[in-house]
Formats: structure tokens, C-alpha cells, sequence
């Protein structure tokens, strides 16, 4: 049986990728060479975890991983020594050398290029609120805390592009002017390097129906027009087939973990 063939990522798109994560590491630390043991630093005030966390990046073969302190710093040069970049993001694998409390993800970390995106047509029915819309806002709130919170939606800073069902009412209380509700919404979040972090909510009971894909559509292309780089940072396996169908590269991955050591934040 012959392998299916992957993509190579283009080398300027991965040197903007690789910027942008240094850059939110909040240190100085770049990636080591492929196939060399991650670069591990100190950074109390990094992005790529929860503060007091241990964050990982992984892209291609290589990963830099940011520590709370210098003592947890050093824990890590040596846990991590002998492990392979791609393995660093690897729940399973980084308990196995490391005494961990908690875990966030991993997730992977996708980009599109305007010469890759795939663009699914809007049928007309994509319209543009301000992220402080009360219809965006009941979606945030009728979906849940944990679902809200996955999603990063209460956070864009572009506009949301969102379908709604027509005929339907809203039943909002005290908004006999609503319309009716959202059921799928999509924007981004303008991170460093020019970067457009996507975020994209379907109410559950409508997931499935190819409606993220659309608003996710609409977002993706807003963001190319501003010449910023689309990100999608996704977790469960039907958010990473929206990403797929419109044209975004998997490049690499992101892990978290609280070390047994270091207490909860707050």
C-alpha cells in the first residue's frame, strides 16, 4: 500500500507561523533545528498556556515549550531531553516523564493561504453583526459556558458573520424586537504577526448541517482581505474537517499541562 502524500507547508507561511509563536511565548526562545530537543524557557507571563502552566508548541519537528519558573524550566530540559518535538504534545507521552495534575488539549494549529482557501458560497444567507449583537450574544449563552468558552466567540474583534433559521422566533425575553436565533457564528480574534485566530460556534442541535463551514467561510475570507493569516486552532475532529474543507494545512499542535507541583490558577 503507498502512503498517502502530505503537503509540504510552504517555508514562508511556516517562518510566519514559527514568528507568531515566540511571539505570544512572551520569551525569547525560537525553534530549535528539526529533530533537536525542544527549546524550553521561562516565561511567567506566556501565551501559550494558562498562567503557572507549562505550554508546548510543536511545529514540523521542532517545539519550544514555556515553564513558570526557573526550577519547573529545568524539570522540563530534562523530561523532555529525549523526546521527539511531535510527541511533546502528546498527553499520554508527557505523563509519562512528568508527574501532570491537568491537561488542556492538545489541539492542532491550521492556516490557509488565499491561493488555498476554498471558499463555500453564502446562498445569500451570511449576514454581518457587530460582536456585540444581543443575537450573538444568546447564542453565547444559550450554547453554555463550556461550549461558549471552546469556541473563543465572546472574544473576535472582526465582525461575526452568523445564519440564522427564517421563520423561526426568537424567544429572548424582554427583546419582543429579536430575530429570529443564531444558529451558527464565525469570527476572529487579530493576534500578533498579523494574525486572524478563527472562532466559530454552531448551536448542538444544528451541528453537522455544514453551517459552521459557511460562517467559517465568510470569516476566513474576511480575514485574507485584510492580508492577515488565518489560524484554526481546533480540538474535536468534526471542527478539524470544517478547517480541512476550506482549504486550511494542519502544521502542528499545542499542549498545556499543570504540572502536580504548581497550584491551579486562579
Amino acid at each position: 500500500m503507498v502512503a498517502a502524500s502530505v503537503t509540504a507547508p510552504d517555508d514562508a507561511v511556516l517562518r510566519r507561523v514559527r514568528d507568531l509563536w515566540e511571539t505570544v511565548s512572551g520569551a525569547a526562545v525560537t525553534f530549535p533545528p528539526p529533530g533537536s530537543p525542544a527549546a524550553v524557557v521561562t516565561s511567567p507571563g506566556s501565551g501559550l498556556c494558562p498562567p503557572g502552566w507549562v505550554g508546548i508548541v510543536a511545529l514540523g519537528r521542532s517545539a519550544i515549550v514555556t515553564a513558570p519558573d526557573t526550577g519547573v524550566a529545568r524539570t522540563l530540559r530534562q523530561a523532555f531531553s529525549t523526546l521527539p518535538a511531535d510527541a511533546l504534545t502528546c498527553a499520554d507521552t508527557v505523563r509519562s516523564v512528568l508527574p501532570v495534575a491537568e491537561v488542556l488539549g492538545p489541539a492542532t494549529l491550521a492556516y490557509v493561504t488565499e491561493d488555498a482557501f476554498r471558499p463555500v458560497p453564502y446562498e445569500g444567507g451570511v449576514e454581518r453583526l457587530s460582536a456585540e449583537h444581543p443575537d450573538v450574544r444568546a447564542l453565547l449563552g444559550a450554547v453554555g459556558p463550556a461550549d461558549a468558552e471552546e469556541s473563543g466567540l465572546a472574544e473576535v474583534t472582526s465582525p461575526v458573520f452568523a445564519l440564522r433559521m427564517r421563520g423561526e422566533t426568537s424567544e429572548a425575553p424582554g427583546r419582543p424586537d429579536a430575530g429570529p436565533p443564531l444558529l451558527a457564528a464565525a469570527g476572529y480574534r487579530h493576534w500578533p504577526r498579523d494574525t486572524a485566530h478563527l472562532c466559530v460556534l454552531t448551536a448542538p442541535e444544528r451541528r453537522c448541517q455544514g453551517l459552521a463551514r459557511r460562517v467559517a467561510s465568510a470569516a476566513t475570507a474576511h480575514a485574507l482581505a485584510a492580508a492577515l493569516l488565518p489560524q484554526w486552532r481546533a480540538r474535536p475532529p468534526a471542527s478539524r474537517r470544517v478547517a480541512r474543507a476550506l482549504g486550511f494545512q494542519e502544521l502542528g499542535s499545542q499542549l498545556s499541562v499543570r504540572p502536580e507541583s504548581v497550584p491551579p490558577s486562579a
